[in-house]
């Protein structure tokens, strides 16, 4: 019985969503299982709220805010979507609070701050002389809200349709629509550009 039950917990491994949560649920490995938690999207999670969020500033506030709301909620994850998922939509909450937080101060239309944050990458891509990154920044900054969201998780994240769909609240229908459109506008956003080169 013994070597059973070892066996099986040696099958969950060490950096799976089913053995993190193991050890929060634990009331002494609770800060083990969330430190393996963050040691393992950490990273992943950055780079999706920099490209939303357009600067390193920014993109470690939401990252710090996510984490501490994933941290108070974890109680309230049911399982019902993956834990990634979870906290990818967390994430993309807290980064669109925080642009429309911006947009408020700075008293200007969101299509204005995401004009500011392509002007921003326009600046950061120029020293590395990458003028595709650079179009494609600008293009993908022109699209509207939803699309933009939709195209960052698809094209950049290469999420299935279903997350997208469960941390959006959108049907998949509606997201490959959105989708399609967005591709749309960005290759005729890039090829526009590119004939003026």
């Amino acid at each position: 019985m013994f070597v059973k039950r070892m066996k099986a917990e040696y099958m969950i491994r060490q950096d799976s969503d089913e053995y993190i949560l193991q050890l929060i649920r634990e009331d002494n490995q609770l800060d083990k299982g969330f430190r393996k938690l963050m040691d393992k999207y950490q990273e992943r999670l950055y780079w999706h709220i920099r490209k939303m969020m357009g600067n390193h500033e920014d993109a470690n506030d939401v990252l710090q805010n996510t984490f501490i709301k994933v941290y108070r909620y974890l109680d309230n994850f049911k399982g019902k979507s993956g834990l990634y998922t979870w906290i990818y939509r967390i994430a993309t909450n807290e980064s669109i609070n925080l642009l429309r937080q911006n947009q408020q101060v700075v008293g200007e239309d969101i299509e204005g701050v995401y004009e500011q944050l392509s002007n921003s990458r326009a600046e950061e891509n120029r020293y590395s002389g990458d003028e595709i990154v650079r179009r494609l920044d600008a293009a993908v900054s022109r699209l509207p809200e939803k699309q933009k969201m939709v195209f960052q998780l698809r094209y950049f994240d290469e999420l299935p349709y279903n997350e997208i769909s469960q941390m959006l609240n959108t049907s998949v229908g509606g997201l490959k629509a959105l989708y399609h459109h967005a591709v749309k506008k960005v290759e005729s956003y890039v090829l526009d550009t590119s004939q003026g080169i």
